[in-house]
């Protein structure tokens, strides 16, 4: 479990004017999480009675929350050391058939979880923080009841929280799952399938946003012994006997999202600034943000674990218009970079940043605009003006969204100091953000 730093309720960051330097990325969100809950429905490596070692597993709340939950689910889970955990699989079937789960607000714990549980014969009951009650998952529950799942909402229909009740199968073999809301609906329902033990094909309807985030579900599903097959991003089907079996051991790679804020750091104050962790080998879509940057003017370098990013001396940022559908979480930061930048950045094809830990364009379209800036907002985009200059002393509402507070940091490279308020929801993905942050700017 994750100790979390004393954190003031609010936190001033002085004026910047340059960052460089190296920054050793901690484990993936995305991944840690499905990894755990994957090791945790395995069967045993062949031959042995181990478990599967995780290695660099982020600790962080998210994880935490889905750690603490598959121990009450009766999951045996070793700290073998700092960051590394052996998880002892379960064979498909939880130990404990009745219990009552706190999740906060985990989407990658509490949508994976609902689908599993569901496809069990238990009584499980799934809460989470208030803004976990405003977060749909409907979808998600509407294919598992197709399924023969028995799922109710204890206060309002299609949201947390809900309670599962012991399913009762049928011979459905193709499902349908909304795939223009979050794609975590699809993930969780793929990795659920194998416990069913019989060839189920989902059918997604609408757009699928957020797509390298499925990638990254199939990956790690193939690395424990499922392989998924993929009718372009219309179908994927799980065939009859699939189950998963332990790699006896795995290796988390670093948080491309997370990454995101430093290498921005790198294009907005010169840089160079380099991360190590995630680079061309790895299965996070998020990487492809570096793609945006060197559209804006900088300059990229990428090696199989690492990144690096700079500007060239005298040269300005300059503005996008572009489609980030694949890569949400990420675009946040290009947010900020706009601030940077000469000339109106447009984000597009956002929408479900609307769903997320808080309505991320209006909470963005605020602040930013308390900064100078001038925002035009939609349903699915945003367009970014930035100011003559950044105004100075800002107190930033991070909204208990930890990429608020990270985003808005990029604020103090334009020489200004910024406050940001209620700083400890980063606790949520990375702690030791602001900590990390302050050692490569100057």
């Amino acid at each position: 479990m994750s100790s979390t730093p004393n954190f003031p309720v609010q936190l001033l960051l002085p004026g910047a004017h340059r960052a460089s330097g190296v920054m050793a990325l901690p484990g993936s969100k995305s991944i840690s999480n499905r990894t755990l809950l994957l090791a945790a429905m395995c069967e045993a490596p062949s031959g042995t009675s181990d478990g599967t070692t995780v290695h660099n597993l982020l600790q962080s709340d998210d994880t935490d929350v889905m750690l603490a939950a598959l121990i009450a689910l009766g999951v045996k889970i070793d700290p073998i050391a700092n960051n590394c955990f052996i998880v002892h699989g379960c064979g498909g079937v939880f130990p404990v058939g009745e219990a009552s789960i706190f999740l906060g607000n985990a989407g990658t714990a509490f949508r994976p979880l609902t689908a599993a549980l569901a496809l069990q014969n238990g009584h499980y009951t799934l809460d989470g923080v208030a803004r976990m009650h405003e977060r749909p998952i409907g979808d998600l529950g509407d294919a598992l009841t197709a399924l023969g799942a028995n799922i109710s909402y204890l206060r309002n229909k299609g949201f947390p929280p809900l309670k599962i009740h012991p399913l009762a199968l049928n011979g459905v073999g193709r499902v349908q799952v909304r795939g223009d809301v979050s794609s975590q609906f699809l993930s969780a329902l793929l990795m659920a399938l194998p416990l069913l033990r019989r060839g189920i094909t989902v059918e997604v309807t609408g757009e699928l946003i957020s797509k390298p985030y499925v990638d990254i579900t199939l990956n790690l599903m193939a690395q424990f012994g499922v392989s998924v097959k993929r009718d372009g991003w219309q179908a994927f089907t799980v065939e009859a006997g699939a189950s998963y079996r332990s790699p006896g051991k795995i290796h988390v790679e670093g948080d491309a999202s997370s990454a995101s804020y430093f290498l921005a750091a790198g294009a907005i104050g010169g840089g160079p600034v380099r991360v190590t962790g995630v680079g061309s080998a790895s299965i996070q879509g998020d990487v492809k943000f570096v793609e945006a940057l060197a559209a804006m003017g900088a300059d990229v370098v990428m090696g199989e674990d690492w990144i690096e990013v700079g500007r060239p001396a005298g040269k300005n940022l300059r503005a996008i218009d572009a489609d980030f559908n694949h890569i949400p979480d990420a675009a946040m930061t290009i947010g900020m970079v706009a601030l940077f930048a000469d000339g109106v950045t447009t984000i597009r094809n956002i929408a479900s940043w609307r769903v997320k830990e808080t309505d991320r364009i209006a909470a963005m379209a605020t602040e930013l605009r308390k900064l100078g800036a001038v925002v035009d907002e939609g349903a699915d985009f945003i367009r970014i003006t930035p100011p003559i200059a950044i105004t100075p002393n800002v107190v930033i509402g991070t909204y208990d969204d930890h990429r608020m507070a990270m985003c808005f940091s990029l604020a103090s490279l334009a020489g200004v100091p910024v406050i940001i308020d209620e700083p400890k929801c980063v606790a949520k993905t990375f702690p030791s953000y602001f900590a990390e942050f302050q050692k490569i700017v100057s």
